[in-house]
């Protein structure tokens, strides 16, 4: 578990550090951490308060774990669409989340009721692909979404699907996380 909290701690600074760096206030964050050269795929989840503020990943492991934290983190804060860049008046009271994607699984599934069934509330993150639409949603989601069917159908909406849109070309796949937070700095 120290192992974790430290991996954690350090995971969290970077992204920190990033953010801060590309803002001009200063920080860098450096270690020699095991984990950081090891290619890994992560999400950085930014909040004001309760409120979303920024979330960018990786769903592949393309490059080094410290790497990946980094430019998530940048991404998070300056890119994500659904939001303005951030401000350095922000900066202070975001919060920040890292998570560490485990390798995902195929879900092969014949029919929206076989892949209900198939889900774990609150353990699965879920990556969907169907023809050229495609959407994920990290094991947090269910926090909103505690209904499997309900998060399905919110998973496919966002990849751009009808409620109704289960065709035979639907793909999912699953992963767990290990969710870093400087409100807890634990993973959970």
């Amino acid at each position: 578990m120290e192992r974790d909290t430290d991996l954690g701690e350090t995971l969290l600074a970077i992204a920190r550090a990033a953010i801060r760096a590309e803002l001009g206030l200063g920080g860098a964050a450096s270690s020699t951490h095991p984990s950081l050269f090891a290619p890994a795929a992560t999400f950085v989840t930014l909040r004001a308060g309760e409120r979303l503020r920024g979330c960018i990943g990786s769903v592949e492991a393309r490059r080094p774990l410290g790497e990946d934290v980094r430019a998530n983190a940048i991404a998070a804060a300056f890119s994500d669409p659904r939001f303005p860049p951030m401000a350095a008046h922000e900066c202070a009271a975001t919060t920040i989340e890292v998570s560490l994607l485990g390798p995902s699984e195929a879900l092969p599934c014949a029919s929206e009721d076989e892949a209900v069934a198939r889900l774990r509330p609150g353990i699965d993150g879920v990556m969907l692909h169907c023809d050229r639409h495609r959407a994920i949603f990290l094991p947090q989601v269910w926090q909103q979404l505690s209904d499997p069917r309900e998060f399905l159908v919110a998973l496919m909406h966002k990849a751009g699907l009808p409620a109704d849109g289960w065709n035979a070309n639907m793909k999912l796949r699953r992963y767990t996380v290990s969710k870093f937070s400087e409100r807890a700095s634990l993973p959970v």
